[in-house]
């Protein structure tokens, strides 16, 4: 009986202490949760729609969410810098919508500087009249979207459009260089036979 006892006195301390440890590691509620969105998950709005509004329960002061947009086809459609309104409410210039369903992504900074990026879905349709700007949104001078224009070559973000240029440029360089070494090694035996 004793043992009994002791055995369950040591599970129930276990236990105690393994529901401690879980509790202790489990993630802080201090991220920033979606509170509503123009366009809503799983909204219908029409096609041509340029204007995106997200509100949060709290958003980290000076930084607004990163937000992108991938269209029916696969390809991201363009978004401007978004805008913070308040504390809670950013928006956003975006090139109009397609028909299709579209994937936008959202990153945001919690308050305890954690990164959060989560993503929903909705539908552009033909048949509907374009959503007009949030107006929340509506007193705001948002930034245009970046269609290809200065920032882009080919399609790429600069960044890629460099380095790929980079490469192409330096395949070229030594392609250029062994031709002209072959080149010299044909003709300096041609040259010496000669003398």
């Amino acid at each position: 009986m004793r043992r009994l006892r002791l055995l369950t006195a040591t599970a129930g301390s276990a236990v105690c202490a393994g529901a401690l440890l879980l509790l202790g590691n489990a993630p802080a509620y201090a991220h920033t949760a979606l509170k509503d969105a123009a366009p809503a998950p799983g909204a219908t709005v029409g096609a041509g729609t340029d204007v995106v509004r997200l509100t949060f329960a709290n958003l980290t002061s000076g930084i607004a969410p990163k937000i992108r947009m991938i269209g029916p086809d696969g390809k991201e459609i363009p978004v401007g810098e978004p805008v913070v309104t308040d504390t809670t409410t950013a928006c956003a210039a975006v090139s109009p919508l397609p028909k299709g369903i579209i994937t936008l992504t959202y990153s945001i900074t919690a308050g305890d500087g954690d990164a959060q990026t989560n993503a929903y879905q909705f539908e552009a349709d033909d048949g509907k009249k374009p959503a007009g700007t949030p107006a929340a949104c509506a007193a705001m001078s948002l930034p245009a979207p970046e269609t290809g224009g200065s920032d882009s070559l080919l399609g790429l973000g600069s960044t890629t459009a460099t380095a790929t240029l980079a490469g192409v440029a330096a395949v070229a360089a030594g392609g250029g260089f062994l031709a002209v070494r072959t080149l010299r090694r044909r003709r300096i035996p041609e040259g010496s036979a000669d003398e």
